[in-house]
């Protein structure tokens, strides 16, 4: 399959999910607004999606899939079925134990992570019965990420990206329906999070099926790949997710902050994860089995080639994405959120988040793709030593900027911590040889600027005043915003275009 088609792919199956992701979003918005219950939701739901990023997306990815690719394309088909039988039995164990222990210890870690709640014991005691009920999601969407990583290295990209629908699909339909039957409302997303766990790990199966790798019952087993995963997880939790571990610590940060601050950083979150989901999650999706793949082979000069084409994507498409949440904000936030109880003053504070958010997009996806550069070589040292000096530099940024910035000083620190992150890892794939770009890049990277300029003026003329998108109606806005995003797309590419990009130039490199 070609990379470029693999990638379309995964993206359009993510953009499903993202599109439903909006449609729950707007529902939430416009049923509970941004307030005390919102917040508590928001914080209880906060630690279960933490471990969704880890697992599903980071940590357990990158350990695991490196050595299935490595059993799959170097020992028999019964050891690679040993493999997932007994990563299956240790995670599935190690879960629940975890599970247990959350739903009992759920105030100690409400306190912890959100100590300004305790101060009201009715929204603190709200919070630890969301949580309650929301961390078994832990358990369902660990086990999803695992048959993600066995379809993912089999070449079955779209399965694992389409899967997340199901979790909006039970938002949305807990919202409609189930929330009129809740004391307090709020407990129905509560009771979505739960059931759309069961629902993606149910929807996975017959796939795994079909592959004859649905893993079996082995309490016994000497393989030591398993162990190997285990090993690696530990630190590849540090090495990838510590933008999400520094969200977490943000929620420490914001729940000591003026009520809605939690909500407006999740709805910015929501917006900036849109891009950071079809691009960085779907070239990380790709790229890592590649990798794994090349490195087994000795193909040394084809690691680096298909780094310089990550890259490449990366830059061609997180720009102009990066750009347009940015200018954008408003028409953005007001066209998808403000409705019933989400207030005028909710958009002003949720576009402080999200312009601070747009700062660090690039740095946010070039982690998604520099990072597998390591991971697919079974290197853990390097991405944790730069985690670590990321982590502090992160949380040094956010006692800087949470006094004049509040809420959107923590969204800064985020984007800005990526950056350092990304451009050590970059540092360290050039200084270890790792990656040696491909010719051409000066007049690549010129040439993409020519194009952001074209796209700017256009966005900046066609967008209007702010306050104009508080008074138009719900489908105006809807018909302003499609049309300023397609004249802006059109103006990027149509200017790409001119400057003699093709998009055959980036078709060439291929997976198996």
């Amino acid at each position: 399959m070609n990379l470029l088609k693999a990638l379309a792919a995964v993206s359009s199956m993510t953009l499903v999910s993202r599109i439903l992701g909006f449609v729950r979003d707007i529902m939430i918005a416009r049923i509970f607004g941004a307030g005390m219950a919102t917040d508590a939701f928001f914080v209880a739901f906060r630690i279960p999606n933490l471990l969704r990023r880890l697992f599903a997306e980071g940590a357990f990815s990158q350990a695991f899939v490196p050595i299935l690719a490595e059993y799959k394309n170097t020992r028999t088909p019964e050891e690679t079925r040993e493999l997932i039988d007994h990563i299956t039995m240790l995670l599935s164990i190690t879960l629940f134990v975890v599970t247990l222990i959350g739903i009992l210890a759920a105030p100690l870690i409400i306190y912890v992570s959100a100590p300004g709640f305790s101060t009201d014991p009715y929204k603190f005691n709200l919070t630890v019965e969301l949580l309650q009920i929301t961390f078994p999601y832990i358990l369902f969407i660990s086990l999803v990420a695992l048959a993600g990583g066995i379809l993912n290295t089999y070449g079955r990209f779209n399965v694992p990206a389409v899967t997340p629908a199901l979790l909006n699909l039970s938002f949305i339909g807990c919202a409609l329906w189930l929330t009129p039957l809740m004391d307090p409302p709020i407990l129905a997303l509560a009771w979505a999070v739960f059931i759309g766990g069961v629902l993606q790990l149910i929807f996975q199966i017959p796939f795994l099926l079909r592959l004859k790798l649905l893993p079996r019952i082995h309490f016994r087993n000497r393989d030591t790949g398993a162990w190997r995963v285990i090993k690696l997880m530990g630190p590849a939790i540090f090495g990838v997710s510590v933008s999400q571990i520094s969200l977490l610590i943000n929620t420490i940060f914001a729940s000591l902050l003026i009520t809605g601050s939690v909500s407006w950083l999740y709805y910015a979150d929501r917006l900036m994860e849109f891009p950071a989901g079809l691009l960085g999650v779907a070239l990380g999706t790709i790229l890592l089995p590649s990798l794994a793949r090349h490195y087994n082979n000795n193909s040394t000069e084809e690691y680096s080639r298909l780094l310089d084409w990550g890259l490449r994507m990366t830059m061609l498409l997180t720009l102009p994405a990066s750009l347009a949440l940015a200018l954008l904000a408003t028409p953005l936030i007001t066209t998808l959120f403000y409705h019933g109880a989400f207030t005028e003053h909710d958009v002003w504070m949720t576009r402080e988040a999200l312009i601070a958010y747009s700062i660090g997009l690039l740095g946010l996806i070039l982690v998604k793709v520099l990072a597998p550069g390591f991971y697919a070589r079974q290197n853990i040292r390097t991405p944790v030593k730069i985690a670590i000096i990321t982590l502090i530099a992160t949380q040094l940024m956010n006692l800087t900027f949470i006094i004049p910035f509040k809420h959107a000083g923590l969204a800064l620190s985020i984007g800005l911590g990526a950056c350092i992150n990304a451009g050590l890892l970059y540092y360290k794939l050039r200084s270890h040889r790792i990656y040696q770009p491909q010719p051409g890049w000066l007049i690549f990277f010129v040439k993409i600027l020519i194009a952001l300029t074209s796209m700017g003026v256009v966005l900046w003329f066609t967008a209007g005043s702010d306050a104009s998108w508080l008074i138009d109606s719900t489908m105006i806005r809807v018909g302003r915003l499609s049309w300023i995003i397609i004249m802006g797309a059109s103006s990027y590419f149509a200017t790409l275009w001119l400057l003699g990009f093709r998009i055959k130039d980036f078709t060439k490199q291929q997976i198996e």
